[in-house]
């Protein structure tokens, strides 16, 4: 049996192949090899590749001359002996991993990493050609049916593949060696010399910001993979040729601009060119994480979600659809082909970043350290410089160094911390004041990504940055740089010290409450959790009660289809619930029955577990109202057991508690006593 799938992950320079059973039929054999052969002579040529130009073609002139031998002997009368099946096998075999060496030289994303592995990739080839020549002298060429000439050439492959001399070819090393030159001016806080870096790309091809932004993608992948292996042998390298098209990036590409590799390639031309024009990002998040999806696979519902996000939600426990709530019996994922291409078109025709799975983020966010010399001295260099352009550079520098440090400050805490102590801080929070909307949103994202380092949050509200930010989030010229804004002020909220001043600012909860009415999805969340940071600090709980936040969190849960905002609301009511005056606001606010609703039909164990807090919540401070309600519905035990056999410790426990005070409710009013203080000991939280 032959495998012919392509639909497996596979790492760069790894040449998986599978070896033909023993009990293949010949001729199914020698078709596929013939597909494969053709495959790497059509697919595969010199002018798609960037290093190894001579060894390539080398090895498709070889494989383009031995498939005349295959399609004559096919069309042929021979009879296939056990010699023929043996050495067709070997060659099946040696050519697949032919080709995924090719795949790897065409790689239009990997051209400087292929470039340092010219020597690895050289040696593979002159193995495998060799293993060539060794297979065809199995083969007894004199009983095959075909014709002389036909004979002479597969000869005449075989000697001149066991005599084959692949090495590395003279202009990769000269440009190697460039490389390496490069990496040590980084190591020891040396600009290069602009010719060297012009030297290396035009060599390779990177002739846009594009270009290189692919280029740090790739590597970025890499590291994450190589990371996860035992000997990181590569690391260092990687992390050195990232910091390398890190500061090419920035430094010498005057713009970002919109022409890239797939409009050249004319891949996005025609109806798919028609559909990405009237597409937006908002139509490839994935409905969980509000991220671009990077590998979309669809659900039994026909709901397509980013796979890494599904797995998470499967593995929390749920067994439905988060959009529809509706039971799962079978959670097979299928890869959505079709919206991953829609989605690298997209991407590619603006110039944006593909997504990055949460593996990847949980990575970055570890990423503390550069991860060698040379990216150290790459990044620093490149913050400087980032910071020169936004403190003096024209107006269209300034936008590209406010979208760099977007950028920049996603890929790791380092570049965090070297962006942040070149001084970048003052210059985002001023360009917040801009009128145009690129930059303000751009500085927005890029101070919401910098507020996760801690020495940030100081910086900016010393530098009067509360007020600018909370102006934003008000009057922010696009939707995006609001919810940046609302983002960052949750960051800021997490230091006790700047929760208090921010919750002192009058309007801080008017202009979240205004997000939360006009904001998209994710505006809303930003909203939310930052409006449940303030309530951290107790003083804050009566500023959003006073200013209303409860009767438009209920209405919020009544139009909200989204399970993570319904949660985000019934956590902020919950909060809020813990004390007798939130308690008696959302109670006035005729809110019961509306929370013993949501708990009923949920299927989402976050949402049923903030329920179970409220209603405890509810109970405690609300007293045998609230219980007698309760104890009428007959329906809320259920979901109350449910919780308490799968749900979360604390759930459980606070489901414990709600159980016991609806039974010792039920017990005393049959018993004819009404009316008794609900005891504090209902409380195990």
């Amino acid at each position: 049996m032959l495998n012919n799938s392509n639909e497996f992950t596979r790492r760069m320079l790894k040449t998986p192949a599978i070896r033909p059973c023993e009990s293949v039929n010949p001729s199914t054999l020698l078709s596929s090899l013939i597909n494969l052969a053709q495959t790497i002579t059509c697919n595969y040529n010199s002018s798609t590749i960037f290093s190894n130009k001579r060894n390539v073609k080398e090895v498709t002139r070889l494989i383009s001359n031995l498939l005349m031998f295959f399609v004559e002997i096919r069309d042929g009368s021979s009879r296939f002996s056990d010699t023929f099946v043996l050495s067709f096998s070997e060659l099946h075999f040696i050519f697949q991993k032919i080709e995924f060496l090719l795949q790897d030289c065409g790689n239009e994303d990997a051209k400087v990493w292929m470039l340092m592995k010219c020597e690895f990739v050289s040696d593979q080839f002159r193995v495998l050609v060799r293993a060539v020549g060794v297979a065809l002298d199995v083969l007894k060429t004199e009983r095959i049916d075909v014709s002389d000439e036909v004979k002479e050439l597969v000869g005449l492959v075989k000697r001149q593949a066991l005599g084959a001399n692949l090495g590395v070819e003279e202009d990769d090393k000269k440009i190697f060696d460039k490389v390496l030159s490069i990496l040590r001016c980084f190591e020891v806080g040396v600009a290069p010399e602009t010719s060297d870096l012009r030297c290396v790309v035009e060599y390779l091809g990177i002739k846009k910001w594009s270009h290189c932004d692919q280029e740090i993608k790739f590597l970025e992948s890499e590291i994450l993979l190589e990371s996860e292996t035992t000997g990181k042998k590569d690391l260092g390298l990687l992390s050195s040729l990232m910091g390398l098209m890190t500061y090419f990036r920035c430094v010498h590409f005057v713009s970002v601009g919109n022409p890239t590799l797939i409009k050249e390639s004319d891949e996005s031309s025609g109806c798919d060119g028609e559909v990405i024009s009237s597409l937006n990002s908002d139509d490839f998040q994935c409905p969980i994480s509000l991220e671009v999806m990077l590998d979309p696979v669809t659900i039994a519902t026909g709901h397509t979600y980013d796979r890494s996000s599904i797995l998470k939600w499967f593995k929390a426990g749920n067994s439905t659809c988060p959009k529809t709530g509706k039971k799962l019996i079978c959670r097979d994922l299928v890869s959505n082909l079709a919206m991953k291409h829609l989605i690298r078109q997209y991407c590619l025709k603006g110039g944006i970043a593909m997504g990055e799975t949460k593996r990847q983020n949980h990575h970055k966010s570890k990423t503390s350290v550069a991860g060698s010399m040379a990216a150290e001295g790459a990044i620093k260099m490149v913050a400087i410089f980032i910071n020169g352009k936004l403190m003096s550079g024209a107006n269209e520098e300034q936008k590209k160094a406010a979208y760099e440090i977007r950028l920049l400050t996603k890929s790791s805490s380092f570049n965090r911390s070297c962006l942040v102590e070149a001084g970048v801080i003052s210059n985002l929070l001023n360009l917040l004041c801009s009128k145009d909307s690129a930059k303000q949103e751009d500085a927005s994202a890029a101070l919401l990504n910098l507020s996760k380092y801690s020495k940030t949050k100081m910086i900016l509200v010393e530098n009067g940055g509360l007020e600018l930010v909370l102006d934003v989030i008000k009057n922010g010229l696009t939707m995006e740089a609001r919810q940046h804004a609302a983002g960052t002020l949750f960051y800021i909220s997490s230091v006790e010290e700047y929760r208090i001043l921010i919750g002192e600012i009058p309007w801080t909860i008017p202009v979240l409450m205004g997000l939360l009415v006009e904001g998209t999805f994710r505006a809303k969340k930003n909203a939310l959790v930052t409006i449940l940071g303030l309530l951290m600090y107790p003083d804050n709980h009566w500023r959003v009660l006073s200013a209303g936040v409860v009767p438009l969190l209920l209405n919020l849960l009544r139009s909200l289809q989204r399970e993570d905002l319904i949660t985000d609301c019934l956590a902020v009511l919950a909060s809020l619930a813990e004390n007798h005056d939130g308690a008696m606001a959302i109670l006035s606010a005729k809110a019961l029955h509306q929370i013993v609703e949501v708990f009923g039909v949920s299927t989402t164990r976050s949402v049923k577990e903030h329920c179970v807090s409220l209603l405890l919540y509810l109970c405690i401070n609300g007293g045998a109202d609230v219980v007698r309600v309760l104890v009428k519905n007959q329906g809320l035990m259920v979901p109350l057991y449910d919780l308490l056999a799968d749900g979360s410790p604390r759930a459980g426990r606070k489901a414990s508690s709600l159980i016991r005070i609806i039974h010792e409710f039920d017990e005393k009013s049959s018993s004819g006593l009404m009316n008794l203080p609900l005891h504090h000991r209902f409380i195990h939280v």
